[in-house]
């Protein structure tokens, strides 16, 4: 069995993984090298892995249960396994800072971005560490932001105007609604393993810190959301056919650079179900 080698990518998150054939069933040694890279270095990157959906679940159900996309569509034998393909569905929504389905009670803990189909050039995702954002901001900041809690809405990311424009996109779109209301989550979340703290504001799904008043809650998301996205707290990645990102979603946030229309892009997603947020 080949000793894994991981190299790590910038100092506040990234690493790349060698050595780990992911198309076949792992080893304990091997989810475990895998579960302990995730929580230091926060998204891991496999080259050259030509996994099909059916593998692609069973890694990612190596450490939890799997979700099953509201709006997205899936592969139709493995629905755990969303479709992200420009020209099926409308992804702009991942052309923004996000965290993945924090309108869920029990937000992703990580998600397995597979690369089909890529344009020749452009189609970049970043990501960005809440660790390392949280981490730089000032002391009375972090004071301010201790115990408040923000509101996360499943529409702010899937309007009813570009996701309900057909008799059955309505349908699903307002039954996905009905089943995800808008609900509450710590600004400053815990990392319910390493204990590390973590903003948990995203622009893709959080509309308003809850004990603030309208005005506030606007002016200190504005600046968290800048503020989290800074250059030295990101990566950035650029894909090759086959590759295969997984992240920790509790402590991450990323954006699909949306730079190369007319081009196609096809990526697959399975994503991993977490806990309860919780800050202490």
């Amino acid at each position: 069995m080949s000793r894994p080698t991981i190299t790590p990518l910038s100092i506040a998150l990234g690493a790349q993984i060698s050595g780990i054939d992911i198309s076949q069933p792992l080893c304990q040694e091997h989810r475990d090298v895998i579960e302990q890279a995730l929580l230091e270095h926060q998204v891991l990157f496999f080259r050259d892995q030509p996994i099909d959906p059916a593998q692609q679940a069973r890694f990612a159900g190596y450490f939890g249960d799997l979700h099953i996309h509201p709006i997205y569509p899936n592969v139709p034998e493995q629905p755990e396994v969303l479709v992200l393909d420009t020209a099926v569905t409308d992804v702009r929504d991942n052309a923004v800072w996000h965290t993945d389905v924090t309108f869920l009670p029990t937000p992703a803990l990580g998600a397995v971005l597979s690369a089909k189909l890529l344009p020749a050039f452009g189609g970049d995702t970043l990501w960005a560490s809440g660790i390392a954002a949280y981490e730089a901001l000032s002391a009375p900041l972090k004071r301010l932001l201790e115990g408040l809690t923000a509101t996360h809405d499943f529409t702010r990311s899937f309007p009813l105007e570009r996701f309900g424009n057909t008799a059955e996109d309505l349908a699903r779109w307002e039954q996905a609604r009905r089943k995800n209301p808008p609900l509450s989550h710590p600004v400053i979340r815990t990392h319910p393993v390493s204990g590390r703290r973590s903003l948990f504001v995203n622009e893709g799904f959080t509309t308003r810190i809850n004990e603030l008043s309208e005005s506030e809650s606007e002016a200190i998301l504005k600046l968290l959301f800048a503020h989290a996205t800074r250059p030295e707290f990101t990566l950035r990645w650029r894909w090759q056919v086959n590759d295969v990102a997984f992240w920790d979603n509790r402590v991450t946030q990323h954006f699909a650079v949306d730079d190369y229309r007319p081009a196609r892009r096809v990526m697959h997603r399975a994503t991993v179900l977490g806990d309860v947020p919780f800050f202490r």
